[in-house]
């Protein structure tokens, strides 16, 4: 008998009918558990490397819409200088009967026209191939991410969260890529040729245009700096919202059932009106950047145009380059109203990007081995690994081990139940043999060979692990049982669900094997859900085989069935079986009774019910519930 010393487990670890739960600990406290709290946290640099990672193998497009942006807006504001050579040479030229300036003129504003609005159709084009490219890289690094990420961030991350980042988060990003990016470019781009041209048409004058940014320059600082704590707030908003959806109806049954509606409903007003309110906020100081940036403009423009116009009196200033000069300053401040559009869709998207560059940087907890090996070859007809856990301990986040210090032998082709009470660790064992979780300190070895140096591929073809839920994708049932084995043959499939017991119910499906089963396998019922799961497990022909409590949801005819099921499946394989229910145990060659991390009984179940220990009390009151 192996034993270990009495540990506190994570709750929620087991939920046998075995006996009554026992006390469990506190919950683990969510990553995400109140707006303004949900943030992953971001190393510095971050979202800058994001950024750039996502632009590098678009460098050339991105220096293509460069070209066409300067190009574009060196026609555009070519215009005001043609007026100004229109006012004081082509009319003058014209009064003396020469036509040729004023039809240049016409000419020239002519071809700046076209030129503008060719450029920025081009424009538009090249980058909205770039904006999609950069989304479309983001979008699926962050499914893959998530994916790879080890069970521990799932269980603490709600999923709900994760769809935010995927979309919402996503989405604002995409805005200011197709809208924002353009907007900053041709407003930098305005400043910096008006900028110019006015320097050049009168340095006195152009110096003070340039002189009057400078407020506007510090409204901007502080717009963006109120503004992106505003934004974080709200994108965290966002996602409190999504995921009270998303929680409420993935449990719609269960709230029909305990009549939660209103309760849910009072719930969802709380953090909608807290977006409402994070949206106010935002809105209300665009306003005050608005309002601010415009008494700057017109106060700027009213005072440069009454300057100028005193200069054109006393002649020290021409009348053209007065008119340059004022179209100029309206095209200098005209996109102060859009600067805040963009500051809105940058500042939102800056929230986002930093709240997607913090999921990105999580690393697994259970990461690939630098230097895989592979498993040792197994005899032909007898695919059983032998399990050893070498002085295993483990620990969830929440605090005390679960495992204090655990040592256990299972021999390849022999078939271990484990029973015990609630919080025992018979799921943990499954979960570290499984890799779901890595050891804190100690080995899980298969056939000598530490899980943590099995890449990921080879881990699975050795340990599989059937659920209670046994989970079906949307597809066929052959998409689903061929998830065991992708390469299968349609003939490998029906032999697999033909051993199982599940191929007559197939037959009977509308199409049969390609039957859509639909979200989560929702057309069919549990156990033959079940039966789909375990012919998967045999078609995937692994050496060790853990079945988590795969009977215990269903019905006596379906446990039966499933049982039967489970005979052909682990016929020469190794096996963990996790059993609420006695009646599993049966097909058991060893039984382990589990209590607070450590063995407290171990051997046949003969031998087990024929003492006097825990579980021959289990079997015996069993027994009484059956009479």
């Amino acid at each position: 008998m192996t034993s270990a010393t009495t540990s506190v487990s994570r709750p929620g670890d087991d939920e046998p009918d075995l006996a009554p739960p026992a006390p469990s600990a506190a919950p683990a406290p969510p990553v995400e558990d109140a707006v303004g709290q949900d943030r992953l946290p971001t190393p510095p640099g971050a979202t800058a490397a994001l950024l750039r990672s996502l632009l590098a193998p678009l460098k050339a497009r991105v220096a293509v819409t460069a070209v066409l942006m300067l190009l574009q807006q060196a026609a555009v504001q070519a215009g005001p200088l043609l007026v100004a050579y229109a006012i004081d040479t082509a009319v003058p030229a014209l009064r003396l009967g020469d036509r040729g300036p004023l039809v240049a003129v016409g000419v020239g504003y002519l071809a700046c026209a076209l030129l503008s609005g060719g450029l920025q159709y081009t424009f538009i084009g090249v980058s909205a191939r770039v904006n999609q490219d950069v989304l479309l890289d983001l979008r699926g690094r962050i499914f893959r991410h998530a994916q790879a990420l080890s069970l521990d961030f799932h269980e603490r991350y709600t999923s709900g969260r994760l769809i935010s980042r995927a979309t919402t988060d996503v989405e604002s990003l995409r805005e200011l890529l197709e809208e924002g990016f353009q907007e900053l470019v041709q407003i930098v781009l305005s400043f910096v040729y008006i900028s110019a041209m006015l320097l050049w048409l009168d340095l006195s004058l152009g110096a003070v245009a340039v002189a009057s940014f400078g407020p506007l320059c510090l409204l901007v600082r502080s717009y963006r700096r109120r503004a992106g704590r505003v934004f974080r707030l709200r994108s965290t908003a966002i996602a409190t919202v999504i995921v009270k959806f998303v929680e409420t109806l993935n449990g719609i049954r269960p709230v029909r059932a305990f009549r939660r509606e209103s309760v849910n409903d009072a719930e969802f007003r709380v953090v909608n009106v807290e977006l409402e309110r994070r949206n106010g906020d935002a809105l209300l100081e665009m306003a005050r950047y608005v309002v601010g940036s415009r008494l700057v403009a017109n106060t700027a423009v009213a005072g440069i145009v009454l300057w100028g116009a005193l200069r054109v009196t006393d002649g020290s200033l021409a009348l053209g380059v007065l008119a340059a000069a004022v179209l100029y300053l309206r095209r200098l401040y005209d996109p102060i109203d859009r600067l805040s559009m963009f500051l809105n869709s940058y500042q939102s998207a800056a929230a986002s990007l930093e709240k997607i560059a913090g999921l990105l940087a999580q690393t697994p907890s259970v990461p690939e081995p630098v230097s895989p090996r592979e498993l040792p070859p197994v005899r032909a007809g007898r695919p059983g690994r032998e399990v050893v856990f070498e002085r295993v301990r483990f620990g969830y986040r929440t605090g005390g081990e679960v495992l204090p210090r655990f040592d256990l032998t299972i021999p390849a082709a022999q078939t271990v139940a484990v029973v015990g009470s609630t919080g025992a660790g018979k799921s943990t064992l499954a979960k570290l043999l499984a890799r779901f979780y890595d050891a804190s300190d100690g080995r899980v070895l298969l056939d000598g060979v530490d899980l943590r140096e099995l890449a990921g591929p080879e881990l699975r073809r050795g340990v599989v692990m059937v659920t209670q839920e046994a989970f079906l994708f949307s597809g066929t049932v052959a998409e689903n049982i061929a998830i065991g084995r992708p390469e299968a043959s349609r003939a490998d499939i029906e032999r697999a669900a033909k051993a199982i017991g599940a191929h007559d119910f197939i037959a009977a499906l509308p199409d049969g094997y390609d039957t859509d089963v639909r979200k989560r396998g929702g057309r069919i019922s549990a156990g033959q859900r079940q039966l789909v799961a375990f012919a998967r497990a045999l078609l995937a022909d692994p050496g060790v085989l853990i079945l988590d409590e795969a009977t215990s949801s269903l019905d006596v005819p379906g446990e039966r069935a499933v049982q039967r099921a489970m005979s052909t499946v682990l016929q020469g394989r190794t096996a963990v079986v996790i059993a609420h229910r006695l009646s599993t145990v049966a097909i058991a060659d060893r039984v382990l009774v589990m209590e607070h991390g450590r063995i407290v009984e171990d051997g046949t179940p003969a031998e087990l019910i024929a003492g006097t220990g825990r579980f021959a009390d289990l079997h015996r009151a069993w027994r009484e519930s059956l009479a």
